[in-house]
């Protein structure tokens, strides 16, 4: 009854972790709500629910190759339906406090030789708790906030000869990250890649002027010659374009025959694909060239895009326009943090419907409404997505918005949805 109401009532929440290259390794999971009933996703006796959605909104297939990190707690530890949870999809954290007693240890060695990777949470050393649970755990997280500069390096230091990664929670900073990788820190948990200096007037590269001259030239809706021209001068972004035609085909599907025409590959994409495509590489690292499927910022980007379409399609499941200048909202919400420019300043280049500048600058609209919803998803904040969803027009709820991210995964992971 509790696990029903959590799935109900609660948030699910999702928190980014990078490798060492700062690419997408997996998410921390959590419950959060602002009622007494799910207060704290990691707290005793949130572990069950979490489990439970994590199996009901289809999280194994959502999250692709990423892991995800859930919490368990020394009640849930010892349950049998634990054991529901794929062993190669996820990492059980233990949430212990106390020096573990023999039955613990047991489970935790049983779950061990079943295939599941075990995290030792709030490390503080080693002490009569950790010493008896790191031969096997494979993760220890170490909390920035809670360590502090000072004992940074001792605690790393520590465990810098065991077969055992680190994950450093709380990276608030790009130096922060820096002192951690330093320190031999292997796993990063944070927004930091989604933080950036917002400077007025920073010049854009090269490629990102030639990426903004495609975006309104295709938004414009001028004759297809003139978008092939300017392809013509950008032969990494034509090789890009042929590539993905290629790989990708018309609405998933293979084509019978390899695309060879830029011509024919533009035309076989589509206006909306083909704009929703260079915007999202206006977020990629690095050149126009460069592999945007590692960039966790463009991911968050695809997947916040993805989840106002759906949240769309929900209020207005008729509005196909509307649902197209919903993901194209989503994605130009991140423009700001890629390119380090005020949003006024990147709409004075780029040529967007009025419903969308009233979003992104004012959060006008329900566009606005939806794209202030998911930042506040984003920033984990249950209060704040309650009272949004409160104001938005027709039926939503915090079920709607959990099944939202579920799908918006999946498709950004390869899926159907």
């Amino acid at each position: 009854m509790m696990t029903e109401q959590f799935l109900k009532n609660a948030f699910l929440f999702r928190q980014p972790i990078l490798n060492r290259q700062q690419e997408l390794a997996g998410y921390q999971l959590s419950f959060q709500s602002n009622d007494a009933l799910a207060a704290d996703g990691n707290a005793p006796g949130a572990s069950a629910p979490l489990c439970a959605a994590y199996s009901e909104l289809g999280m194994r297939s959502a999250l692709g190759n990423a892991c995800a990190f859930i919490g368990i707690d020394a009640g849930f530890l010892h349950q049998e339906a634990i054991e529901l949870l794929p062993p190669e999809g996820v990492v059980l954290e233990l949430l212990l406090d106390g020096v573990p007693d023999k039955t613990t240890l047991r489970r935790c060695q049983d779950l061990r030789a079943r295939g599941y990777s075990l995290a030792l949470t709030d490390y503080r050393g080693i002490d009569d708790r950790s010493r008896l649970l790191l031969p096997m755990v494979e993760v220890i997280k170490i909390d920035l906030h809670a360590a502090g500069e000072g004992r940074l390096g001792d605690l790393a230091g520590s465990l810098r000869h065991l077969p055992i990664k680190l994950l450093a929670q709380h990276v608030d900073s790009r130096e922060q990250l820096e002192r951690c990788r330093s320190l031999g820190f292997d796993l990063f948990q944070g927004r930091h890649f989604a933080q950036a200096e917002i400077v007025s007037g920073r010049r854009l590269s090269a490629s990102q002027a030639a990426l903004i001259r495609l975006i309104n030239l295709v938004g414009r809706d001028v004759d297809t010659t003139l978008i092939e021209d300017a392809f013509k001068h950008e032969p990494a972004l034509t090789l890009n374009l042929l590539r993905v035609v290629n790989a990708v085909g018309h609405r998933g599907n293979r084509f019978a025959q390899p695309v060879t025409s830029l011509r024919h590959a533009i035309t076989l994409l589509g206006r909306r694909q083909l704009q929703r495509w260079l915007s999202l590489l206006m977020l990629a690292p690095g050149s126009a060239a460069a592999d945007p499927a590692r960039s966790p910022l463009l991911q968050v980007a695809a997947l916040r895009g993805r989840m106002m379409e759906l949240l769309v399609e929900v209020g207005q499941p008729r509005d196909q326009k509307l649902a197209d200048l919903a993901f194209l909202t989503g994605i130009l919400s991140m423009m700001p943090i890629a390119l380090g420019l005020p949003i006024d300043e990147i709409l004075e280049q780029i040529a967007v419907e009025r419903e969308v500048r009233s979003a992104l600058c004012r959060h006008d609209g329900l566009l606005g409404k939806l794209l202030a919803l998911l930042e506040r998803f984003d920033g984990d904040d249950a209060a704040g997505c309650d009272q949004l969803l409160s104001a938005l027009p027709g039926h939503f709820d915090r079920h709607t918005l959990n099944t939202c991210l579920s799908a918006a995964l999946r498709w950004l992971n390869g899926g159907s949805d």
